[in-house]
């Protein structure tokens, strides 16, 4: 049995989806169902069960023995969210307590970070784990995956680790079944969304001199490449660590919006507005993953290009909000 996290959200409805497609029949979701927007991902999937986040370390504890491995994708992800309670709990401790079980059992383990980690990316984004600990994220979901990750790292320095084991610094996923991320979901969705609406679309004006209104880049990675590559992790075990999740070459978010109206037909009408001054300070105006050391485990296979991944995106699920 493959337990999947966050099950019914965005990356892991479509973490689901990819199981059932490579032949896995007995998948465990696991998320709090509460919201039917996000139950809707599942709908259609043939699973085996499901538990409630709040009950999954006590099932885990007595059921182990069916479990073969654990891709924990759950996670708060508002960016916009300043209690750190929240993430606390829900980032941090729980990712603890499910590595813990991981640990006694042993059941391999997959688990989600973020490129939100690396901040203003003063270091770079390259996925040393020697760099891991210098790192500066600008919000408090930042530094829920920062402050795990760094406790990942303390944890196999004092040789407590799962059988096999990978961190994914996911960087900017879209993809379809992130309805139900309102403000948090891709600025493709937000787009579409737009254009349907209004007939153009607004991006986020610049308030950094050294980039043009629209210039703000960022390693934009469609969903299916992220669980293509997870797949791969859960079949092939290749060297255990934390690894980034992009494709290796920013985009702006202008070729984004561009891309978007091609794709549904239509010629681009743009304009800017000022960044909300709530994420002002805490804008990443570009990331861009170093993915030498996922090539290095042996992860050969081509990711979407940005137009390529729109427009299969758009054209198959959004327009018709449908779901995969």
């Amino acid at each position: 049995m493959i337990v999947v996290t966050g099950a019914a959200g965005f990356i892991g409805s479509c973490m689901v989806r990819r199981l059932l497609d490579a032949g896995y029949e007995d998948i465990l979701v696991v998320d709090d169902f509460s919201r039917p927007d996000k139950n809707r991902n599942l709908e259609g999937k043939k699973i085996w069960g499901e538990v409630h986040r709040n009950n999954f370390i006590r099932w885990f504890e007595r059921n182990h023995a069916d479990v073969d491995a654990v891709i924990h994708l759950g996670a708060r992800t508002d960016t916009t969210e300043m209690d750190t309670r929240i993430f606390d709990e829900l980032n941090l401790e729980y990712s603890k307590a499910v590595w813990m079980m991981c640990c006694a059992f042993p059941k391999p383990l997959l688990y989600a970070s973020s490129a939100a980690t690396y901040g203003l990316g003063e270091l770079g984004y390259t996925d040393d784990h020697t760099l891991i600990p210098e790192l500066k994220p600008l919000n408090p979901y930042g530094q829920s995956k920062q402050d795990f990750d760094v406790w990942v790292l303390q944890q196999i320095a004092a040789g407590v680790a799962p059988p096999h084991w990978a961190g994914f610094k996911f960087f900017n996923v879209y993809g379809p079944n992130e309805y139900h991320k309102g403000r948090m979901a891709s600025v493709i969705f937000h787009t579409c969304r737009q254009i349907k609406a209004t007939g153009a679309m607004k991006l986020f004006r610049s308030h950094r001199s050294d980039y043009r209104d629209g210039e703000q880049s960022r390693d934009f990675i469609y969903v299916k490449d992220v669980v293509d590559l997870l797949l791969f992790f859960l079949e092939k075990k290749p060297a255990d660590g934390i690894y980034n999740l992009g494709t290796g070459k920013a985009r702006p978010f202008l070729d984004l919006a561009k891309g978007t109206f091609h794709a549904m037909g239509l010629e681009p009408e743009i304009s800017f507005v000022d960044t909300p001054i709530d994420i002002r300070d805490t804008y990443q105006y570009f990331t861009e993953a170093d993915m030498k050391k996922a090539r290095a485990a042996g992860y050969h296979q081509p990711f979407f290009g940005l137009e390529e991944g729109i427009e299969d995106y758009v054209q198959r699920y959004l327009l018709e909000e449908k779901i995969w």
